[in-house]
């Protein structure tokens, strides 16, 4: 019974009688409390473009494949998440309440095998669009860390991407095309995929560090030296988990025809 009450699995099992703090407490050894995750409805279409994404790539050699994607934090954190066990007798601590969670900031990374690139600050108040976020790449991804790699790198790179229209437009496409990243060196991406991105697992990593124990921030600076601190924290093996997991994902997506898999 996933996201069911405690109550309600006691009476499942034809168990009355027993009050709350014992059904949670019994119910704590054997389950968590989750949230349900949120996706994007799937379709027969997207089902079958992920299916034909999982056959195409399913001999690629990931990694030589940078992942990469934004990831937005706020100075409150996501809903929720400031929930916690106190003492008796202590009381909870204050929280802010602030419209938006307060603000926040924009951040670009990517993996690949074992390293972090970035992770990248978008200049507060730019909403990305095709211009800016090509210019945002020049600015950050080009010139801080490809520029440096070798040719024989450079060569063998796959870069990735989700359909985001400021990715996925033609002035994007054609844009990456003249940095020779074009055809078989730029991923192509199936619809309503974000299980399949690696990277989203390192902004979960990123988000427990920030926010544990509830905490808030004051200004935007602050989080974005939380996110920097946070991130270099990430060792490499860690990273190569995530990219390693990859094959394992796509045989999960055609075991699954399609469906979403568990990240």
């Amino acid at each position: 019974m996933p996201l069911a009450t405690s109550l309600a699995i006691f009476q499942s099992c034809n168990i009355t009688g027993v009050p709350k703090s014992t059904r949670c407490a019994i119910l704590r050894d054997m389950a968590k409390v989750r949230k349900a995750e949120r996706r994007p409805p799937l379709n027969k279409t997207h089902k079958l473009k992920r299916q034909d994404w999982a056959k195409k790539y399913l001999k690629t050699d990931f990694s030589k494949v940078l992942w990469t994607d934004e990831m937005r934090v706020s100075l409150d954190g996501p809903d929720g998440w400031a929930r916690g066990w106190i003492g008796k007798g202590q009381r909870a601590p204050v929280r802010l309440r602030r419209q938006q969670g307060g603000g926040g900031v924009l951040v670009w990374a990517g993996i690949i095998k074992d390293e972090l690139v970035g992770p990248f600050r978008v200049e507060d108040g730019v909403k990305l669009n095709s211009q800016s976020y090509c210019q945002f790449l020049e600015d950050t991804f080009f010139k801080q860390w490809y520029r440096k790699k070798s040719a024989s790198f450079k060569k063998n790179m796959i870069f990735m991407q989700d359909n985001a229209s400021s990715h996925a437009s033609k002035y994007s496409t054609a844009w990456l095309a003249r940095k020779g990243i074009k055809e078989e060196k730029l991923m192509t991406w199936p619809p309503c995929s974000p299980d399949l991105n690696p990277i989203e697992n390192l902004w979960s990593i990123i988000k427990c560090e920030i926010y544990k124990e509830g905490k808030q921030y004051t200004s935007l600076n602050s989080v974005w030296e939380a996110v920097v601190a946070a991130a270099r924290n990430v060792d490499g093996e860690q990273i190569k988990t995530l990219t390693e997991s990859m094959d394992g994902r796509l045989l999960s997506v055609l075991a699954k025809k399609g469906g979403y898999i568990g990240r």
